[in-house]
């Protein structure tokens, strides 16, 4: 009898691992897995995984993050790895290694070094703590894409100024999707979209559009359109942009502009409201600003959107020099908080500005949304912060501001718009009133008049030095975008919007929408930690030790209580 019993026991042990090994079988050859989490940080995009599996040939990925380092970059690194084998079992043809650039011998190390800066890849000095040491080393978190003789170099690591570092690595890792599947799109897909600069307008001469050029043309190809001398804007242009205007545009220029949409044309309009700069108050003490009448609002109107005459001011602000005394025979020299110089920090998670530094604005104005015939989305991208307001035109602009103390309940007019995405079918402003040279110039291109668009996109923004570089023409050098020569330092907005707000418009798999993926951070709470730091630590030490205690007492009891009943 007790032969049986056992045999019973040995098959009923064999059947539960036979169907533990079956399952896992059955789990490595079917591997799936459920998101649970709440900002679904471990599923891909549709457009992620529709490009993933476009690859028919192998892609190599060299992650230059490996190596010793500090727990936030762990993290990332692992979230690197995370997403990768993602992508991995989506697609076979994918493969990743991570390297250590820092290992090997001296000269090896410097070969390597040497043959990545060559590539534009530059490292970064990471402060690494090791108990009471400071220890600094030079990373480089960028991951190479190989595609045949292609590749190209994603940088890892997010760095918005005014963030801590936590929330930086933070934002760096939910960007990363984003970037990888980015990256393999162009891959995939090398020929380059066209994007034209307008001319004839007066708009930025070429000096102040060379850091705007050297961002797009590894990407774009990009042109100069002159509308004087067209008949047509073609389908072949991408993407339009109207980069600061300061001429009337002819009833001819806005017809072409106005048919190009009505195609299917995309367009970025960076427009100024006000013949306003700081250059104005160089040689006087104030200066009344007159609207800049470029003939374009009819246009707009007929789109959905006013350009207001008006200048927007914000608490959030850069600031400029002033002098406030000598010492000396030399100036003393103040920086001060200049009001019209806005920097509003992105406040939507629309993928073309979520997640990126603040822009550096000049005298902008404020856009009123309009009432269309069509439906047509209106989201605004880039607004002032909760203390704004706007100032009317005709109105006096001088530095007699800065002598007083700001008092923020003036500052009463929240979230007014500067840049704005429209989306849908548009209405032609030449609907009803076309003149009959411009029905014969379409003719002579055998071409027709549409009186609504095609589902199209544009953006505005109501300043247009917001993709204006300083150039210096005694040593052909030229600024980044967003770069404040009176504070010595780049907002990276200014790039980072106008990149996004390009591949918005160009995208095929609108790729961009995986820019909208926002990790939480759950910070604990500092000071409660601080305060109740003792009572956790006796806690957590005290109550496993006092629950093994009783539970050794119950057992105890209960095996004598038992024992007692079997011999009684």
């Amino acid at each position: 009898m007790a032969f049986f019993v056992k045999l019973e026991r040995s098959v009923r042990i064999l059947l539960v691992l036979g169907i533990l090994i079956f399952i896992n079988i059955i789990a490595s050859l079917f591997n799936a897995s459920v998101d649970l989490s709440e900002d679904r940080r471990f599923s891909l995009t549709p457009a992620s995984i529709h490009t993933i599996q476009n690859i028919n040939d192998n892609i190599y990925i060299r992650v230059l993050l490996d190596g010793e380092f500090p727990a936030g970059f762990k993290r990332l690194r692992q979230g690197v790895n995370d997403l990768l084998f993602q992508y991995k079992k989506r697609n076979g043809f994918i493969s990743f290694e991570f390297e250590n650039p820092n290992e090997g011998s001296v000269e090896e190390i410097n070969k390597r070094r040497e043959n990545l800066s060559k590539d534009g890849l530059v490292p970064i000095n990471l402060q690494v703590r090791s108990g009471t040491e400071k220890n600094e080393q030079l990373i480089y978190p960028y991951a190479i894409f190989n595609y045949g003789e292609r590749k190209i170099a994603v940088s890892l690591l997010e760095n918005v100024p005014e963030l801590d570092q936590e929330e930086n690595l933070n934002n760096s890792i939910s960007q990363l999707e984003y970037k990888f599947s980015n990256a393999i799109d162009k891959l995939l897909h090398p020929e380059k979209k066209n994007v034209l600069l307008t001319s004839a307008n007066g708009e930025l001469p070429t000096e102040e559009t060379k850091a705007i050029e050297t961002l797009l043309r590894p990407f774009y190809n990009v042109g100069r359109i002159n509308l004087d001398s067209v008949y047509q804007i073609k389908k072949e242009a991408d993407v339009l942009i109207v980069n600061k205007p300061t001429k009337l545009f002819s009833e001819r220029s806005k017809f072409i502009l106005d048919q190009y949409i009505m195609n299917g044309g995309k367009v970025i309009w960076f427009v100024d409201a006000l013949k306003m700069s700081l250059d104005s108050l160089a040689t006087r003490s104030e200066f009344i600003p007159e609207p800049q009448d470029l003939n374009l609002g009819d246009l707009f109107f007929k789109y959905g959107f006013r350009i207001e005459s008006n200048m927007v001011l914000d608490m959030e602000c850069s600031r400029i020099p002033q002098v406030i005394g000598k010492v000396g025979d030399k100036p003393q020299i103040e920086l001060f908080s200049w009001y019209y110089f806005p920097i509003p920090a992105p406040r939507t998670n629309h993928p073309i500005v979520n997640n990126i530094d603040r822009i550096l604005m000049d005298f902008p104005a404020s856009i009123d949304t309009l009432k269309t015939k069509q439906v047509v989305r209106k989201i605004p991208l880039i607004v002032s912060s909760n203390y704004s307001r706007f100032q009317l035109a005709p109105a006096k602009v001088s530095f007699d501001i800065l002598r007083y103390k700001p008092e923020p309940e003036k500052f009463n007019k929240p979230n007014l718009i500067m840049g704005l995405l429209l989306e849908g079918t548009f209405n032609s402003a030449f609907e009803n009133r076309v003149e009959e040279s411009m029905l014969q110039s379409l003719k002579s291109i055998q071409a027709e008049f549409k009186s609504s668009s095609s589902e199209t996109k544009m953006i505005v923004v109501s300043d247009g030095d917001v993709l204006k570089n300083y150039y210096d023409f005694s040593t052909n050098k030229f600024s980044t975008l967003g770069y404040s020569k009176f504070e010595k330092t780049t907002y990276n907005g200014n790039k980072e919007f106008f990149l996004n707000s390009i591949e918005y418009l160009t995208n095929r798999e609108n790729i961009l929408e995986a820019r909208s993926k926002q990790y939480k951070i759950r910070l604990l709470n500092q000071v409660k930690i601080d305060q109740e730091r003792s009572f956790w630590q006796v806690l957590n030490l005290g109550l496993p030790l006092v629950i093994l205690i009783l539970f050794g007492i119950g057992n105890t009891y209960w095996r004598k209580n038992r024992y007692t009943k079997n011999t009684a």
